[in-house]
């Protein structure tokens, strides 16, 4: 079978991207790529690339376009159903509220862990052992503020689900106390999260049943009805839910050792922690399926150009070390 992506070089005269709907009966992912930006319908494309190092949303920048478009078709040939699944509920997302966005990601999440590419991640892929945290999360409160610290740093804080309840519980608690004015999210080690927690991955084989437990504790929709009184903290790696959950958050803060990846794809799944729903927000859903498909790693000062972090400290408290922070420009 054809791989589903079309490449389209907008450096070619009259270059015309192909007609597509999130439910044609044969999808393509389509992908753009350009010397410089050019005026395109951009809603007619999945990614644009260009070289220009200044390129704005909703455009990559990349030493070359053309070549970094043909390795992205090669991720959409092995990936298939993942890189399809995960450009439809991106394009979906644009009609959708933020709470139907979830609900429309963990659809696809679990028919993916039905699939043949997760199952053969499974059976190959090294498995850890389980290392519980008796108190996964801890909270600290001083007045009208309070942080919450993910704190399980010997596996770089991976959300297992115990940290998942225990997050949530946090996060309900928030919401139940109005006198709380402002959470600090952050974690404990040399990580901020590395995401789910590979020994817990595939441990359910029912993905109808994961589908409502992961619509019904929602770490990402608590998160969401707050979000206005949450700074998240990031250093080290940030990597799938450790990004998509934090991307909800009215402000990040970022060390300059902060790298972002989506490494889901790779796993034959697509983000399943609230990402096509948070990240979009931040830097549209070009960019979020470039990052998703490519699983290339951002530094924190290129997620400051792109919106994904909002500030850059060397301190753990951004009022801490104002003469060492770099701002987003608005």
């Amino acid at each position: 079978m054809e791989a589903p992506v079309k490449l389209v070089d907008l450096d070619r005269p009259r270059a015309q991207p192909p007609r597509n709907t999130p439910f044609k009966a044969k999808p393509s992912i389509v992908i753009g790529f350009a010397t410089e930006p050019a005026t395109v319908p951009v809603e007619a494309y999945d990614i644009l690339l260009s070289t220009a190092g200044n390129a704005p949303r909703p455009w990559v920048a990349c030493a070359d376009p053309g070549a970094t478009a043909s390795r992205l078709a090669d991720v959409v040939t092995e990936r298939t159903e993942a890189a399809v699944a995960l450009v439809q509920v991106l394009r979906m997302g644009r009609r959708l509220g933020l709470a139907d966005r979830l609900v429309a990601e963990s659809l696809a999440y679990s028919v993916l862990q039905g699939g043949a590419a997760f199952k053969h991640w499974l059976a190959t892929a090294p498995r850890p052992s389980p290392r519980p945290s008796a108190q996964p999360v801890r909270l600290d409160r001083d007045g009208d503020r309070l942080s919450v610290t993910l704190d399980r740093p010997w596996v770089r804080n991976a959300i297992d689900a115990a940290t998942r309840d225990a997050l949530c519980e946090a996060l309900t608690v928030v919401l139940a106390d109005p006198s709380v004015a402002r959470v600090d999210l952050r974690g404990n080690g040399p990580a901020f999260c590395s995401g789910g927690d590979l020994a817990e991955f595939g441990t359910s084989h029912d993905p109808a049943r994961a589908h409502l437990t992961r619509v019904g504790q929602s770490a990402a929709a608590l998160i969401m009805r707050c979000a206005d009184r949450i700074t998240a903290h990031v250093h080290g790696a940030c990597v799938g839910a450790g990004i998509e959950l934090t991307a909800f958050a009215h402000r990040i803060v970022a060390a300059p050792d902060t790298r972002i990846r989506l490494p889901e794809l790779g796993m034959g799944l697509i983000p399943g922690a609230g990402g096509t729903a948070s990240i979009p927000v931040r830097i549209g859903r070009h960019r979020t399926a470039y990052l998703a498909l490519s699983g290339t790693s951002l530094t924190a000062r290129q997620a400051l150009a792109w919106g994904l972090v909002d500030e850059i400290v060397t301190g753990q408290d951004p009022q801490e070390a104002p003469p060492e922070s770099v701002t987003a420009p608005h």
